[in-house]
């Protein structure tokens, strides 16, 4: 459930509360007087997810600024809603939303890249140690999902610019990786931390690698399952990028350059480069059937 808490003249505050009221999805409408004077007033109203959209249209249509209103989302203890729009239970989301957390994981903050280079390092280290549990670790703490999630949410809305932000902060973001475990691994070998004849050959996470039908699949899988994570902030996102193999191979190809063994590094850049790409395609295809049952009337993209 969203709320909307709104400062209105009392000029246009009844048209803006008809307006209100003759949405769907708006209910439990109050209007209060406002501290700021006699001459406003303030409006709060409970929202369907699937109403923001034309809300704040409608917001806009009535001239009222951005700074006089704010939507928020709020957890609904009670009553509980046992049947949720078109049976599902991923809680309700607007498109509004999305495009506002796309937006904002489409710039490459210093969060993004601290977490990042953190993610290299493990991976690097569970390259050369042949660590499973250090290469999971590295998936989990990567946040590499977040700038593909808004690079599909920027093509199917046709925003090229916050495609291109987030396609620029993704790529940003793997490279990082790539020159971090190159860096590491070459350290290590400069002061012996690796025997001199080291080779990436001798790790048994050669898979990495490696590119087969279920390479395909899985990042297929996870496309749609990493959308449909990042529409509702659902915990299975860490599940989803534990999936993904963009880090290990970014990773796994730093420490192929860092350590000599660059015959290697083309399959790894092969692997990165189908995971991402079908990433992309899977996850803006979610998209576009999401926004088509809507256009139906459909669940795909539903409320509480």
């Amino acid at each position: 459930m969203l709320r909307l808490r709104s400062s209105v003249d009392a000029e246009r505050a009844p048209h803006f509360g008809a307006a209100l009221r003759d949405l769907d999805g708006v209910k439990r409408v109050v209007r209060q007087a406002d501290d700021d004077g006699p001459h406003s007033f303030v409006f709060v109203a409970d929202v369907e997810p699937a109403a923001a959209d034309r809300l704040v249209e409608a917001i806009a249509e009535l001239g009222i600024t951005v700074d006089d209103y704010v939507l928020e989302r709020i957890d609904v203890v009670a009553p509980e809603r046992r049947h949720l729009a078109g049976g599902g239970d991923l809680g309700g989301f607007a498109w509004i939303e999305v495009m506002g957390q796309a937006r904002a994981n489409s710039r490459p903050l210093a969060r993004y890249l601290t977490l990042i280079t953190v993610a290299a390092v493990i991976a690097a280290l569970g390259v050369i140690k042949s660590s499973s549990i250090l290469i999971v670790g590295a998936m989990a703490v990567s946040p590499d999902l977040l700038p593909i999630c808004a690079t599909c949410v920027g093509i199917v809305a046709r925003r090229r610019r916050l495609a291109q932000r987030a396609a620029v902060t993704l790529t940003l973001g793997l490279t990082l990786v790539v020159f971090v475990a190159a860096g590491l691994t070459a350290a290590l070998k400069g002061v012996t931390l690796l025997p001199s004849d080291f080779s990436i050959h001798s790790s048994t996470l050669s898979t990495l690698a490696q590119t087969d039908y279920s390479t395909i699949l899985i990042a297929l899988a996870a496309g749609v399952a990493g959308i449909l994570s990042f529409e509702t902030r659902a915990s299975a996102a860490v599940g989803v990028a534990i999936s993904v193999t963009t880090i290990p191979a970014s990773a796994y190809l730093g420490v192929a350059i860092g350590g000599g063994g660059t015959d290697s590094a083309l399959g790894a850049l092969v692997v990165l480069v189908v995971n991402v790409g079908l990433l992309t395609v899977s996850g803006s295809l979610t998209l576009v059937f999401q926004r088509w049952l809507a256009s139906r009337g459909g669940a795909g993209w539903s409320s509480e």
